[in-house]
């Protein structure tokens, strides 16, 4: 088999790792309101979130042209294959580990963030496409932003509606809604997350000249939703508490806000075929949520080492990939 070929394989494979580990990983962006506010049973919920994943996943390729094409040009990187590589493993390491320590992370940082430094290290600054670059990076600052504004504002009305209401008979009735909420955030988080994984393999091929455009194959598209769709089936436990239950005290009118208010502006990213981080889009929601419910209800030092984390996957993640890059070369060149 050509040596080439052979490198395709391992990174198609690295790729759908990494889009596994993203469906475990960010299980909790979906169903961590409506698990912790007993709307859905846990099995049920990751069920219904694997089946929507998927579903969302098959439906738009906009994000994984993005990903793909607008950090540096695949078709003229020399060493395309093993800086894709490293990315992938840098990505997946930092997921590991924000993972082992229920802290949820953006997927989305991790990969951008290695991709931009492997190419930096493979290539140089002048194959690193600073203008896409710098475009994806303020969508993934100013995304998180929007939802917590989205987040306030949507709690806010609710309480204006609801707030004469009983209690009781409010949250029984929110807890139906949210089914149909932690569906849609569902559906948003495959049109988005899943792509990146799209984008990377895609990204590969051209690298590789298997193919010469930045569209996505059908079979990509199968390979990454099944990825993302397994990934979710298996659930990650240690984050879905701590979005569901450490940040605040969620109630079902409250989870119904925050999902909402997520997954509006994760789809509204897709549609404008911006890749933005589903973890810290809900997590953002939750945070506007909560604020408008009581400002001091919120726990604010869990969401400042979550921020703290948001700030630091992105460098980290890039120089990681620049020393797993440096290892790859010294092993087997």
């Amino acid at each position: 088999m050509d040596m080439t070929l052979m490198v395709v394989g391992v990174v198609i494979i690295l790729a759908l790792g990494f889009d596994f580990i993203n469906g475990f990983h960010d299980t909790a962006n979906a169903i961590a309101t409506s698990v912790s506010t007993r709307a859905l049973p846990p099995r049920v919920a990751i069920l219904m979130a694997a089946t929507m994943n998927f579903v969302g996943a098959l439906t738009f390729t906009g994000v994984a042209k993005t990903i793909g094409g607008s950090i540096a040009d695949p078709a003229k990187l020399e060493n395309g294959l093993e800086i894709v590589a490293a990315a992938l493993i840098s990505a997946i390491i930092w997921n590991l580990v924000t993972w082992w320590f229920g802290i949820p992370s953006s997927s989305s940082h991790a990969l951008i963030g290695a991709l931009a430094g492997a190419v930096f290290a493979g290539a140089g600054m002048d194959y690193l496409n600073l203008g896409g670059f710098k475009s994806i990076v303020i969508g993934l600052i100013i995304s998180p932003i929007i939802a917590f504004v989205v987040g306030y504002i949507v709690m806010t009305i609710l309480k204006w509606i609801f707030g004469r209401h009983s209690p009781h008979t409010v949250n029984k009735g929110f807890r139906t809604c949210q089914i149909i909420t932690a569906a849609f955030q569902s559906f948003t988080h495959g049109t988005n997350d899943a792509q990146k994984a799209m984008g990377i393999i895609t990204f590969a091929l051209v690298t590789a000249q298997v193919q010469t455009d930045m569209e996505v194959q059908l079979w990509v598209k199968i390979a990454a939703a099944t990825a993302m769709a397994l990934g979710t089936s298996i659930g990650g436990w240690k984050i879905i508490k701590t979005m569901g239950t450490k940040i605040f005290k969620i109630e079902p009118i409250n989870g119904f806000a925050a999902d909402l208010s997520a997954a509006s502006v994760i789809m509204s990213a897709t549609l404008t075929h911006l890749p933005i981080s589903t973890t810290h889009a809900i997590t953002s929601a939750i945070l506007g949520v909560g604020s408008a419910k009581r400002f001091s209800a919120v726990k604010w030092g869990v969401a400042g080492r979550i921020v703290i984390t948001w700030f630091i996957t992105i460098p980290i993640c890039a120089v990681l990939a620049m020393i797993i890059l440096k290892v790859i070369h010294f092993v087997f060149y």
